[in-house]
């Protein structure tokens, strides 16, 4: 009676399934925080900086737009439906500090103050009745109160598209520098098995994703809150050139206005 003995080749494969089970284990996010060196960490804060950073902005920016969209029909309307100018600006003085349309019309509001105040000093002769007209002078401050509120609606925007650009590159660093452990390690050891290059190749793969996962929202955030505010830009416009009428002329332009008073 022979006993016949299991081949060599029967054993194999468990073994070498066990193995690379193992070291698939090696690629998880714990892992990769253990095997970290000096540029890893710096590539990986980084990510983590900029992600919370963009979202940071994100969150503000939704908030800020809607707040000021949601508003702007109710202080455009309001102002246009007083009886009165003195009304309308006792109103748009309630209003919140970081509303806009209400900033803007008041400093159309003190502009015509402090020109009227000024001509009536000089006797409607003085310098500044000499130099620029009441139109002028109107238009000056509703430029000025559009620019300065056009830009506080950029308040992240350049962050956001910083993020957007320079995040998949970060990571791709991260990706770089691990595929260059995994060739270390190759070289160190003299074979390449799963082994030696799960652990290199799982970090190369988390941070390219990471990379990805911190500028894919803060590019599709750039792009909407960009096409937002320029519909906002668009209404401070349009805002200002009927406030401009009204302040000049006394009459805001096919419609009806709050007398002065």
């Amino acid at each position: 009676m022979f006993q016949q003995t299991p081949a060599p080749s029967d054993a194999a494969p468990s073994l070498g399934g066990n193995a690379n089970a193992m070291a698939m284990q090696q690629m998880g996010f714990h892992d990769l925080l253990k095997n970290f060196d000096p540029l890893g960490w710096i590539v990986f804060v980084v990510l983590v900086v900029m992600s919370f950073a963009s979202w940071y902005f994100i969150i503000a920016n939704a908030i800020r737009n809607s707040m000021v969209r949601g508003r702007a029909d109710g202080v455009i309307n309001g102002f246009w439906s007083n009886n009165s100018t003195q009304d309308a600006i006792r109103e748009l003085e309630a209003q919140p500090k970081g509303e806009p349309f209400s900033k803007i019309a008041l400093d159309a509001a003190s502009a015509v103050a402090h020109h009227q105040q000024a001509a009536a000093a000089a006797a409607g002769g003085g310098r500044l009745a000499e130099s620029l007209s009441r139109s002028e002078f109107i238009d000056r401050a509703l430029r000025q109160a559009v620019a300065r509120e056009s830009l506080r609606l950029e308040g992240g925007m350049t962050l956001l598209a910083t993020v957007g650009s320079s995040a998949p590159f970060i990571g791709l660093l991260g990706t770089v520098w691990g595929i260059y452990h995994a060739l270390i390690r190759i070289a160190a050891s003299g074979n390449a098995s799963m082994e030696a290059v799960a652990g290199p190749v799982g970090e190369a793969l988390i941070m390219t994703a990471f990379g990805l996962f911190t500028a894919i929202p803060a590019v599709l955030a750039y792009n909407f809150f960009t096409r937002s505010n320029r519909l906002t830009y668009a209404r401070f416009d349009e805002f200002a050139h009927d406030l401009h009428d009204f302040f000049a002329t006394g009459a805001r332009v096919e419609g009806t206005a709050p007398t002065q008073k």
